[in-house]
């Protein structure tokens, strides 16, 4: 049962809890323990950390059974088993309905390699963490605000890249207490400055900006060269409290790792973003979470596209979170720098991790609440994508009512998309933006749309809980005026309706309560939704100019005048739709530079620009590039398609004339497993030997063909690469001008091979 706690509205340090609500009990879990901050298994045993209200730290333990869920029995050693109920499967007889319990994790460890090699049919997580809060119903976090966990943000500056031959100069460490240290001094001492300090300042979590590639494995591997255990987890304590090593029969079964509390790096995984994946490896720090901010600020970005780069400084300009006297140096100049002017980079470094705390307070708040709903580690919820998420709640729920688990459907290719539009491209002004709140999570609570193995009926509950959850959060984010309520509630919404956006995709995933016929109707109902939404807009007098999956922007009819008559046509639109779908009026924009399906510029009435789209700001285009495209979109807004033409045969002359600097004309590429595996990434291959995957280089186009690291650069720049470039962004905007033949006679294409200063600029 869970904790008697109060219903919202909550209380100084609220949890989202009601007593006796079983649907909260799927989204919470049926224990609701308050106040853990950490907790791991392993052996026999959980242990888990508590973060008290006046901020002291206690320790409690229970029994760890690790298990597997099989499709038939099998003769595993220790196993202890259990038969789930088949109910609502008897047409699916290789459902999951085998529970095995072992006594110990070595147990289990010698099952899952028995199972593996056997080929059976088994769902099972190598994670002791995840397991020991499935079955037992706790999640973390629970009773707590995002302000009341401590965080310690921790950078490092270095000699080199390498640390196998690169030494580490400073540690700059800062946390939310108020608390910030340069540790500085001899590398033996600065490693064992830095594990006291964080034995006794305790944090629960570790954030850092770039921590899992760069700065962790770096401390490790110099720790290790000096023979330094590098004991930075959370130790055991006796009945006093000291730290030290206990000796009843639990804690022998604790590994070594955990014991000594040693930092360990786990295998190559990869984390989901948008719609790719990017190679980490997850570093483990007993009894503490790392969070890593360079990672989830491309997850946070995904959507928006606001970023140009992930590197902190670039972040920290953007989001308005710099200081107004920010230093910044170049990283392979810190170590001279740091020999003739320690203070400046002393500067620099703990600007890095006062930076880093404000941007986890923007990026890392979804993923702290997430993480009171699922059952896993912080640092976990925040790397694991949310079709993972949903499934951990439907297996929880399905384990604690002892119910088999179906397997996964195969998966249709045939699934349709959304609606896509675009009806009017060039200079649109007035704009307004009608949206659906949550279409498919609406279309699939009012159609009673979910997956056809769900016999428990878990899935609808929980997206309707958590719908129910946010408005209530939503209500309140509108009632508190401190910045601190506030940041909570905004905070605490956010998570849910990520989640909630979350359950349409799982349907089409390959996880076990998928269902691609479901996801299928879902998406015919909303195409023939947000049709109906444009035609009706259209026949009300406005203009249509893209549809989107379940929003329209549209130019309202002459007479609708001002935010308050574009609300209410927005409101009598919305009027014909069925109940249980929402119309909503979902912003107002000066003009609108439309170019093709899903890349274009709002501006806002305040002045501020919106870029949507690849074609107008991608990450791997070179700077040059994306500063023409921000002044040339900045003047077709404004009227003035001329000064585009002026604008662009200016920046041909510059770089004729090699007028723009390498470092805009250099581009950075990620280093991935194909670029030393395809027979099309040789010339990359070339200048990344000396990188791991995962890691960025900048390159530009020599002279000669090949591509060259900025850092060797030779004046050797090919000159013809870049204008016929320039020319290709500007085609980007094609769609922007009156005519082909207006864009024709303004944006001329180069000559083919113009080298030097001499001869004619274009055909």
């Amino acid at each position: 049962m869970i904790n008697p706690t109060p219903p919202l509205p909550f209380e100084a340090s609220p949890s989202p809890l009601h007593q006796g609500d079983d649907t909260i009990a799927l989204l919470y879990g049926r224990d609701g323990t308050e106040r853990i901050v950490a907790c791991e298994a392993a052996g026999g045993a959980t242990r888990f950390w508590h973060r008290q209200a006046d901020d002291r730290v206690v320790e409690s333990e229970a029994e760890f059974r690790p298990w597997m869920i099989l499709t038939e029995r099998a003769e595993l050693p220790g196993a202890q088993w259990t038969d789930l109920d088949r109910t609502g499967y008897e047409e699916h007889p290789s459902s999951y309905c085998e529970l095995a319990e072992f006594s110990s994790w070595s147990e289990f460890l010698t099952a899952r390699d028995q199972v593996r090699d056997e080929r059976r049919n088994a769902l099972m997580y190598v994670n002791p963490v995840r397991q020991s809060l499935m079955r037992s119903g706790k999640t973390l976090f629970k009773g707590m605000s995002f302000h009341e966990v401590h965080r310690l943000q921790l950078d490092i500056e270095t000699e080199g890249l390498s640390p196998n031959d690169s030494a580490i100069i400073m540690i700059a460490l800062s946390d939310n207490r108020g608390y910030a240290e340069a540790v500085v001094g001899t590398e033996p001492e600065m490693l064992e400055r830095l594990i006291e300090i964080i034995q006794q300042r305790d944090p629960d979590i570790i954030e850092g900006h770039n921590i899992l590639a760069f700065d962790l494995p770096f401390i490790q591997r110099r720790a290790e060269i000096h023979n330094i255990p590098l004991r930075l987890g959370r130790l055991s304590r006796n009945r006093d409290g000291e730290i030290g090593n206990r000796t009843n029969e639990t804690d022998r079964s604790y590994s070594g790792s955990l014991q000594e509390g040693v930092v360990r790096i786990g295998d190559r995984r990869n984390v989901a973003i948008g719609g790719t994946s990017r190679p980490y490896r997850p570093v483990y720090i007993p009894g503490r979470h790392i969070i890593d901010t360079y990672i989830l600020v491309q997850k946070f970005d995904w959507a928006k596209g606001e970023l140009a780069g992930y590197g902190l400084k670039e972040v920290a300009r953007t989001y308005g979170i710099a200081a107004p006297d920010r230093i910044e140096l170049r990283r392979d100049l810190i170590a001279q720098i740091w020999r003739q002017d320690q203070e400046r980079v002393l500067k620099y470094a703990r600007q890095d991790v006062e930076e880093t705390r404000r941007l986890a307070e923007m990026v890392s708040v979804t993923e702290f609440y997430q993480s009171r709903m699922i059952p896993d580690n912080y640092g976990m919820v925040a790397l694991s994508g949310n079709g993972e998420k949903i499934n951990l709640l439907m297996l929880r729920a399905y384990l604690t009512r002892g119910h088999a688990i179906p397997r996964p459907h195969s998966t249709r290719a045939d699934v349709s998309g959304g609606y896509t539009e675009v009806r009017r491209t060039g200079v649109l002004s007035p704009v307004v933006k009608a949206d659906v709140e949550s279409l498919y999570p609406s279309l699939m609570l009012s159609r009673s749309i979910r997956p056809n193995t769900d016999t428990l009926n878990a899935f609808l509950p929980l997206l309707a809980e958590l719908t129910h959850l946010r408005l209530e959060a939503k209500a309140r984010l509108r009632e508190v005026s401190s910045e601190s309520d506030r940041h909570y509630w905004d905070g605490l919404q956010g998570s849910f309706k990520v989640l909630i956006n979350s359950f349409y995709g799982y349907l089409g995933t390959s996880l076990e309560f998928n269902d691609s016929r479901a996801a299928d109707e879902v998406t015919r109902i909303g195409r023939e939704l947000v049709k109906r939404i444009a035609t009706e807009i259209e026949q009300h007098g406005g203009l249509v100019i893209e549809v989107d999956t379940d929003g329209v922007y549209f130019i309202p009819p002459g007479d609708v005048a001002g935010e308050e008559a574009e609300q209410r046509f927005v409101e009598k639109i919305g009027s014909i739709l069925p109940a249980g779908i929402r119309l909503a009026f979902d912003g107002r924009y000066k003009a609108m530079l439309s170019l093709k399906t899903k890349n274009y510029v709002l501006e806002t009435y305040e002045g501020r620009r919106i870029f949507k789209g690849a074609s107008l700001r991608s990450r791997a285009d070179e700077p040059y590039g994306r500063e023409f495209l921000a002044e040339a979109v900045g003047r077709l807004l404004a009227g003035r398609a001329e000064e585009v033409g002026e604008l662009y045969r200016q920046t041909m002359e510059r770089l004729q004339n090699r007028g723009i600097s390498i470092e805009k004309l250099a581009r950075r590429e990620r280093i991935t497993e194909k670029t030393f595996s395809s027979s099309q990434k040789k010339r990359s291959a070339a200048v990344a030997r000396s990188r791991s995957v995962g890691d960025f280089v900048e390159v530009y186009e020599r002279e000669n063909g090949e591509l060259g690291l900025l850092s060797d650069y030779a004046s050797d720049e090919r000159i013809p690469y870049y204008m016929e470039k320039l020319y290709k962004f500007a085609c980007r905007l094609m769609e922007a001008f009156e005519s082909e033949e207006q864009f024709k006679h303004l944006i001329p294409k180069p000559v083919r091979g113009t080298k030097g200063s001499q001869g004619s600029l274009f055909d």
